[in-house]
């Protein structure tokens, strides 16, 4: 009988409380192989893609800590890896069969390693057909949709030593109760919604994450309330599409309400969310952001395209003229907003012309920050059966020219900031030495500064005194709490 039958004959309660049991067990195997050999397990969780998967894997480490594993940077350490995979681009695709190819070696040399391969890539039938044929030595495969049954289907592929595949090809009901290791004490994201209803012609999202599910609003805060009340100061709310937060719930709420109830949260210092579809956004949630004293002026706001015709392709359901609406909007009611945006260069069918007018809208709009992509054809998708598509060189070729306009544009913005007295918030030491610290701004502006790792948690007051191409060196001025 599968995991998910098992699911359909008992509660989510009782399901976790058997977890919990298995969690229980292996801890007590690895704690007894540490006392009579002196070997700790190890693990390993290496994680794609985007903050859905860190998320994912904050939860799955949890898991595996609690299991008596220590978590290790390197895979030549570890007893237990896991690839966390993404499949929105194909890069990301493309590491992870990398990977697996140069770890065969060590599975040859060290025989008790488990290697498991999960996320969204497994959610395609054609990439777990290729890892049953071409990776065998994978041990454990399985998706989205049951990560949270990870316990049970390690504890069966530790104790059946063949290849263990369960991926669900639908999702459940949202799971709750999942302990969670987050990687930052000062921020966390949390999220409020799964899935997606979408359907963008390029995405592989819905078809790997499901459809729309929200979490219940008592859940939510009160899973801030604990993140808050454990130093925690800066939450960003995660959804695919968090304007369409609400829709499922049995009692009316939406997005903004949501967040107002966020923002009423003692303790807390900034509320960031990602991301907003322009079809879905309102009025109300922007006055919501204007009006709430934690909620930072920055707005995520992805475009792909400047193009109407490249628009309706893609099947985004609004306009450039409804984005611009949107963008002024936002500027009225908060004239220090910064935007931010996703782009796709070269998708099916985009002419010069269509080119071109992403490049005006840029100049337009005059973005503080972009990601930007070369367009990837998705297995799957609509937009893999469009015709024509674009040729690679062109698609670079684009890419740089529309970087070599952008680049110098968020260049100015930054400069823009000399001598000014910027609120940070600090998140600890630099990459660079641990006498730099490193914060961000409620404009999601990096600054960096001299300073004790003390001030660690603390919003202060830097000014700003070297403006570079991307970032902002600055003095301390004063630590505000």
């Amino acid at each position: 009988m599968s995991n998910r039958e098992i699911l359909n004959m008992v509660s989510v309660e009782e399901l976790l409380n058997k977890n919990d049991e298995i969690i229980r067990n292996i801890r007590e195997i690895n704690d007894q192989i540490y006392r009579e050999e002196g070997k700790q397990k190890k693990a390993i969780i290496v994680t794609y893609g985007c903050q859905m998967n860190e998320h994912d894997s904050e939860k799955l480490d949890a898991m595996i800590q609690d299991m008596g594993y220590v978590m290790v940077k390197k895979l030549d350490q570890a007893d237990l890896v896991i690839f966390n995979t993404c499949c929105v681009r194909e890069n990301a695709e493309l590491k992870v069969y990398g990977n697996l190819g140069r770890i065969k070696h060590l599975k040859e040399t060290k025989k008790d390693l488990v290697l498991a391969v999960c996320g969204c890539m497994m959610q395609q039938p054609h990439v777990v057909e290729a890892i049953k044929k071409q990776y065998k030595y994978v041990d454990l495969v399985f998706g989205t949709h049951n990560l949270h049954n990870f316990p049970s289907l390690l504890e069966e592929t530790l104790s059946s030593h063949k290849q263990v595949v369960e991926v669900w090809e639908s999702e459940g009901d949202v799971v709750e109760g999942l302990a969670i290791n987050r990687k930052k004490d000062i921020k966390a994201y949390v999220n409020v919604m799964y899935g997606c209803d979408n359907f963008c012609a390029y995405c592989i999202v819905p078809y790997t994450r499901g459809r729309e599910r929200s979490r219940q609003p008592e859940d939510i805060l009160e899973e801030i309330q604990d993140l808050v009340n454990n130093g925690v100061k800066e939450i960003t709310l995660l959804g695919q599409n968090v304007n369409s937060y609400g829709k499922t719930l049995e009692s009316p709420m939406d997005f903004a309400d949501l967040m107002r109830k966020v923002n009423d949260i003692k303790g807390i210092e900034r509320i960031r969310f990602m991301t907003s579809h322009p079809k879905d956004i309102s009025d109300k949630l922007l006055e919501t952001m204007a009006e709430c004293e934690h909620v930072c002026e920055y707005l995520h706001l992805p475009i792909q395209a400047g193009s109407n015709r490249i628009l309706k392709a893609m099947n985004r359901k609004y306009t450039r003229e409804q984005y611009l609406e949107i963008v002024d909007k936002a500027r009225k009611l908060m004239p220090d907003v910064s935007i931010s945006t996703d782009l796709i260069i070269g998708f099916p069918g985009e002419t010069r012309a269509d080119f071109e007018e992403t490049l005006s809208l840029m100049k337009e709009v005059q973005f503080d920050s972009a990601f930007t992509y070369i367009y990837s054809k998705r297995t799957g998708t609509p937009a893999a059966l469009i015709e024509p598509q674009i040729d690679e060189a062109e698609k670079h070729q684009r890419m740089t020219e529309l970087l070599a306009m952008f680049n110098p544009m968020v260049n100015e913005k930054i400069q823009s900031h000399q001598d000014e007295i910027l609120e940070v918030l600090v998140e600890g030491a630099s990459k660079s030495s641990d006498q730099i610290l490193m914060g961000r701004t409620r404009q999601h502006v990096t600054v960096n500064f001299e300073g004790d790792l003390s001030l660690t948690g603390k919003l202060v007051k830097v000014k700003a005194t070297q403006p570079k191409k991307f970032s902002i060196f600055g003095e301390l001025v004063e630590v505000v709490r």
